[in-house]
Protein backbone atom coordinates (compact mmCIF):
# COMPACT_ATOMS: atom_id res chain seq x y z
CA UNK A 1 0.00 0.00 0.00
CA UNK A 2 1.21 3.15 -0.99
CA UNK A 3 1.62 6.26 1.15
CA UNK A 4 -0.30 9.47 1.21
CA UNK A 5 2.37 12.31 0.60
CA UNK A 6 1.91 15.87 2.21
CA UNK A 7 4.16 18.44 1.38
CA UNK A 8 5.32 21.07 3.85
CA UNK A 9 5.58 24.63 2.48
CA UNK A 10 8.34 27.05 4.30
CA UNK A 11 10.69 29.97 3.47
CA UNK A 12 14.38 29.21 2.05
CA UNK A 13 15.37 30.80 5.08
CA UNK A 14 18.68 29.02 7.03
CA UNK A 15 16.13 28.59 10.59
CA UNK A 16 13.52 26.98 8.74
CA UNK A 17 16.07 24.98 6.82
CA UNK A 18 17.27 23.74 10.39
CA UNK A 19 13.89 22.42 11.25
CA UNK A 20 13.47 20.85 9.09
CA UNK A 21 17.01 18.74 8.81
CA UNK A 22 15.83 15.48 10.16
CA UNK A 23 12.77 15.30 7.46
CA UNK A 24 15.10 15.88 4.40
CA UNK A 25 17.50 13.34 5.84
CA UNK A 26 15.20 10.44 6.29
CA UNK A 27 15.57 10.78 10.27
CA UNK A 28 11.59 10.88 10.75
CA UNK A 29 9.04 7.91 9.07
CA UNK A 30 5.51 7.11 9.48
CA UNK A 31 4.11 4.39 8.22
CA UNK A 32 0.91 6.02 6.36
CA UNK A 33 2.26 9.29 5.32
CA UNK A 34 5.79 10.39 3.12
CA UNK A 35 6.44 13.81 4.02
CA UNK A 36 8.12 16.55 1.25
CA UNK A 37 8.90 19.84 1.39
CA UNK A 38 8.79 22.61 -1.14
CA UNK A 39 10.11 26.28 -0.67
CA UNK A 40 8.36 30.69 -1.58
CA UNK A 41 9.32 33.41 0.29
CA UNK A 42 7.33 34.14 3.38
CA UNK A 43 5.08 36.33 1.59
CA UNK A 44 4.26 34.12 -1.17
CA UNK A 45 3.34 31.52 1.08
CA UNK A 46 1.45 33.85 3.08
CA UNK A 47 -0.74 35.22 -0.31
CA UNK A 48 -0.98 31.17 -1.78
CA UNK A 49 -2.79 30.08 1.96
CA UNK A 50 -4.78 32.99 2.17
CA UNK A 51 -6.49 31.99 -1.26
CA UNK A 52 -6.57 28.31 0.13
CA UNK A 53 -3.69 26.50 -1.95
CA UNK A 54 -1.74 24.69 0.70
CA UNK A 55 -2.77 22.78 3.06
CA UNK A 56 0.47 22.65 5.45
CA UNK A 57 2.82 25.52 5.37
CA UNK A 58 4.27 28.40 7.20
CA UNK A 59 3.12 31.69 7.52
CA UNK A 60 3.46 34.81 8.79
CA UNK A 61 1.18 35.18 12.13
CA UNK A 62 0.10 38.57 10.80
CA UNK A 63 -1.70 36.40 7.87
CA UNK A 64 -3.51 33.65 9.88
CA UNK A 65 -6.05 36.62 10.38
CA UNK A 66 -6.89 36.09 6.90
CA UNK A 67 -7.66 32.62 6.75
CA UNK A 68 -10.71 32.38 7.71
CA UNK A 69 -10.71 29.90 10.45
CA UNK A 70 -10.07 27.07 7.81
CA UNK A 71 -6.91 26.65 9.79
CA UNK A 72 -5.42 26.03 12.88
CA UNK A 73 -1.80 26.78 14.63
CA UNK A 74 0.53 24.31 15.28
CA UNK A 75 2.24 24.82 18.67
CA UNK A 76 6.02 23.29 16.99
CA UNK A 77 7.48 24.96 14.26
CA UNK A 78 7.18 29.15 15.55
CA UNK A 79 9.76 31.53 15.06
CA UNK A 80 9.48 34.05 17.72
CA UNK A 81 11.20 37.30 18.85
CA UNK A 82 13.04 37.65 22.03
CA UNK A 83 13.63 40.30 24.85
CA UNK A 84 16.38 41.67 22.89
CA UNK A 85 16.29 40.48 18.97
CA UNK A 86 12.96 40.62 16.42
CA UNK A 87 12.18 42.10 13.09
CA UNK A 88 14.64 45.53 13.12
CA UNK A 89 13.98 48.87 11.66
CA UNK A 90 17.50 50.23 9.86
CA UNK A 91 18.51 54.00 8.15
CA UNK A 92 21.02 55.37 6.83
CA UNK A 93 21.00 57.85 9.73
CA UNK A 94 20.41 57.56 13.22
CA UNK A 95 16.51 59.27 13.45
CA UNK A 96 13.58 58.76 15.70
CA UNK A 97 10.36 57.33 14.23
CA UNK A 98 8.47 59.39 17.31
CA UNK A 99 10.08 62.79 16.34
CA UNK A 100 6.87 63.60 14.42
CA UNK A 101 8.11 63.80 10.70
CA UNK A 102 6.21 61.52 8.39
CA UNK A 103 8.52 59.10 6.67
CA UNK A 104 7.83 56.52 3.82
CA UNK A 105 9.13 52.78 5.55
CA UNK A 106 9.49 49.72 3.59
CA UNK A 107 8.03 46.91 4.91
CA UNK A 108 8.90 43.26 4.08
CA UNK A 109 5.60 41.89 2.68
CA UNK A 110 2.14 43.43 3.69
CA UNK A 111 0.70 40.14 5.59
CA UNK A 112 3.93 39.76 6.83
CA UNK A 113 4.09 39.74 11.22
CA UNK A 114 7.11 42.39 10.61
CA UNK A 115 4.49 44.80 9.06
CA UNK A 116 1.89 43.89 11.51
CA UNK A 117 3.92 44.73 14.45
CA UNK A 118 5.77 48.48 12.79
CA UNK A 119 1.63 49.42 12.47
CA UNK A 120 0.84 48.27 16.13
CA UNK A 121 4.42 50.02 17.28
CA UNK A 122 2.87 52.80 15.37
CA UNK A 123 -0.64 53.20 16.58
CA UNK A 124 0.45 52.93 20.29
CA UNK A 125 3.30 55.74 20.15
CA UNK A 126 0.57 58.27 17.53
CA UNK A 127 2.95 57.99 14.19
CA UNK A 128 2.09 58.56 10.76
CA UNK A 129 3.89 57.29 7.51
CA UNK A 130 3.99 55.79 4.25
CA UNK A 131 4.17 51.99 4.07
CA UNK A 132 5.81 50.84 1.14
CA UNK A 133 5.67 46.91 0.43
CA UNK A 134 9.12 45.85 -0.97
CA UNK A 135 10.21 42.37 -1.60
CA UNK A 136 12.51 41.59 1.60
CA UNK A 137 15.57 40.88 -0.21
CA UNK A 138 15.49 44.43 -1.80
CA UNK A 139 14.55 46.26 1.81
CA UNK A 140 18.47 47.37 2.49
CA UNK A 141 19.07 48.49 -0.93
CA UNK A 142 15.73 50.54 -1.37
CA UNK A 143 16.98 52.08 2.47
CA UNK A 144 20.30 52.62 0.66
CA UNK A 145 19.45 54.02 -2.41
CA UNK A 146 17.05 56.93 -0.35
CA UNK A 147 14.04 55.75 -2.01
CA UNK A 148 12.53 55.09 1.33
CA UNK A 149 13.84 56.72 4.74
CA UNK A 150 14.17 53.53 6.58
CA UNK A 151 13.02 50.06 6.44
CA UNK A 152 12.35 46.63 8.11
CA UNK A 153 14.69 44.21 7.85
CA UNK A 154 14.10 40.25 8.15
CA UNK A 155 16.00 37.25 8.05
CA UNK A 156 19.37 37.45 7.85
CA UNK A 157 19.76 40.36 7.60
CA UNK A 158 18.98 41.05 11.55
CA UNK A 159 22.26 40.06 12.10
CA UNK A 160 24.30 41.90 8.98
CA UNK A 161 22.86 44.96 8.72
CA UNK A 162 25.66 46.94 10.66
CA UNK A 163 28.26 46.06 8.28
CA UNK A 164 26.45 47.63 5.35
CA UNK A 165 26.53 50.72 7.35
CA UNK A 166 22.66 50.52 8.12
CA UNK A 167 21.99 52.08 11.55
CA UNK A 168 19.43 50.55 13.89
CA UNK A 169 16.77 53.11 15.14
CA UNK A 170 13.65 50.08 16.39
CA UNK A 171 13.89 46.64 16.89
CA UNK A 172 10.41 45.50 17.30
CA UNK A 173 11.40 42.10 19.28
CA UNK A 174 12.52 44.31 21.96
CA UNK A 175 9.94 46.63 21.75
CA UNK A 176 7.49 43.76 21.99
CA UNK A 177 9.33 42.36 25.12
CA UNK A 178 9.31 45.56 26.90
CA UNK A 179 5.74 46.28 26.21
CA UNK A 180 4.17 42.54 26.86
CA UNK A 181 7.28 40.81 28.85
CA UNK A 182 6.32 38.34 25.84
CA UNK A 183 8.60 37.01 22.56
CA UNK A 184 7.16 38.61 19.25
CA UNK A 185 5.04 36.28 17.44
CA UNK A 186 6.35 36.19 14.04
CA UNK A 187 5.99 32.86 12.33
CA UNK A 188 3.31 29.92 12.32
CA UNK A 189 3.48 26.34 10.75
CA UNK A 190 -0.75 25.79 10.32
CA UNK A 191 -2.40 23.23 8.75
CA UNK A 192 -5.88 22.86 6.84
CA UNK A 193 -8.38 21.44 9.43
CA UNK A 194 -9.92 19.59 7.18
CA UNK A 195 -6.88 17.55 5.77
CA UNK A 196 -8.77 15.21 8.67
CA UNK A 197 -7.23 14.52 12.29
CA UNK A 198 -5.14 11.41 11.02
CA UNK A 199 -3.13 13.45 8.83
CA UNK A 200 -2.60 16.32 10.80
CA UNK A 201 -1.63 14.44 14.35
CA UNK A 202 0.98 12.48 11.91
CA UNK A 203 2.85 15.72 9.70
CA UNK A 204 2.70 17.46 13.33
CA UNK A 205 4.26 15.04 15.29
CA UNK A 206 6.81 14.33 12.16
CA UNK A 207 7.34 18.04 12.15
CA UNK A 208 8.13 18.04 15.86
CA UNK A 209 10.36 15.02 15.37
CA UNK A 210 12.70 16.88 12.61
CA UNK A 211 13.10 19.94 15.04
CA UNK A 212 13.54 18.09 17.95
CA UNK A 213 16.46 15.34 16.10
CA UNK A 214 17.70 18.72 14.14
CA UNK A 215 18.02 20.61 17.68
CA UNK A 216 20.22 17.10 18.69
CA UNK A 217 22.71 17.11 15.92
CA UNK A 218 22.91 20.58 15.84
CA UNK A 219 26.37 20.87 13.67
CA UNK A 220 24.89 18.24 11.28
CA UNK A 221 21.78 20.72 10.76
CA UNK A 222 23.31 23.71 10.79
CA UNK A 223 25.51 22.19 7.86
CA UNK A 224 22.65 21.53 5.77
CA UNK A 225 21.19 25.14 7.12
CA UNK A 226 24.01 26.93 5.83
CA UNK A 227 23.14 25.72 2.12
CA UNK A 228 20.16 28.10 2.24
CA UNK A 229 22.55 31.21 4.47
CA UNK A 230 22.22 34.34 2.05
CA UNK A 231 25.85 35.84 2.69
CA UNK A 232 26.35 34.83 6.55
CA UNK A 233 29.58 33.13 7.42
CA UNK A 234 28.77 29.64 9.73
CA UNK A 235 29.43 31.67 13.25
CA UNK A 236 26.41 34.59 11.77
CA UNK A 237 24.25 30.85 10.87
CA UNK A 238 24.45 29.92 14.55
CA UNK A 239 23.58 32.83 15.89
CA UNK A 240 20.78 33.64 13.65
CA UNK A 241 19.49 29.59 13.88
CA UNK A 242 19.68 29.67 17.96
CA UNK A 243 17.15 32.99 17.84
CA UNK A 244 14.60 31.37 16.24
CA UNK A 245 14.92 27.80 16.14
CA UNK A 246 15.17 26.87 20.25
CA UNK A 247 12.74 25.55 23.32
CA UNK A 248 9.78 27.39 21.77
CA UNK A 249 10.11 26.06 18.15
CA UNK A 250 9.67 23.01 19.45
CA UNK A 251 6.41 24.46 21.85
CA UNK A 252 5.46 27.75 22.08
CA UNK A 253 4.08 26.96 25.46
CA UNK A 254 1.41 29.13 27.37
CA UNK A 255 3.42 32.33 26.82
CA UNK A 256 3.99 31.58 23.04
CA UNK A 257 -0.15 31.27 22.66
CA UNK A 258 -1.05 34.30 24.83
CA UNK A 259 1.94 36.32 22.86
CA UNK A 260 -0.34 35.44 19.46
CA UNK A 261 -3.57 36.25 21.22
CA UNK A 262 -2.53 39.30 22.63
CA UNK A 263 -0.55 40.35 19.14
CA UNK A 264 -3.86 39.30 16.52
CA UNK A 265 -5.90 40.85 19.38
CA UNK A 266 -4.37 44.11 19.36
CA UNK A 267 -4.51 44.12 15.86
CA UNK A 268 -8.17 43.79 15.88
CA UNK A 269 -8.59 46.79 18.31
CA UNK A 270 -7.29 48.70 16.19
CA UNK A 271 -8.94 47.94 12.62
CA UNK A 272 -5.61 46.52 11.46
CA UNK A 273 -6.89 42.80 10.65
CA UNK A 274 -10.48 41.39 10.31
CA UNK A 275 -12.46 41.64 14.22
CA UNK A 276 -13.60 37.69 13.61
CA UNK A 277 -10.19 36.29 14.00
CA UNK A 278 -10.86 33.10 15.56
CA UNK A 279 -7.25 31.49 16.95
CA UNK A 280 -7.43 27.63 17.15
CA UNK A 281 -3.73 25.52 18.38
CA UNK A 282 -2.96 22.14 17.59
CA UNK A 283 -0.26 20.32 19.84
CA UNK A 284 1.16 17.34 18.24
Amino acid sequence: MSKQTITIFHSPDADDAFMFYGLTQGAVEHPDYAFEHDLSDIETLNQRTIRGELDFTAVSVHAYAYLKSQYAILTCGASMGGKDYGPRVVAMEPMSLTDGKKRKIAIPGERTSAALSLQLYMKENGIEAELVNIDFDKVTEAVRSGDVDCGIIIHEGQITHDREGLQLILDLGKWWWDETGLPLPLGVNVVRKSLGEEAIRATATALYKSIDYSLKNRDKALDYAMTYGRGISREEADIFVGMYVNDLTLDIGEDGMRSIQLFLGKAMEYGLIPDDTEIEFIRP
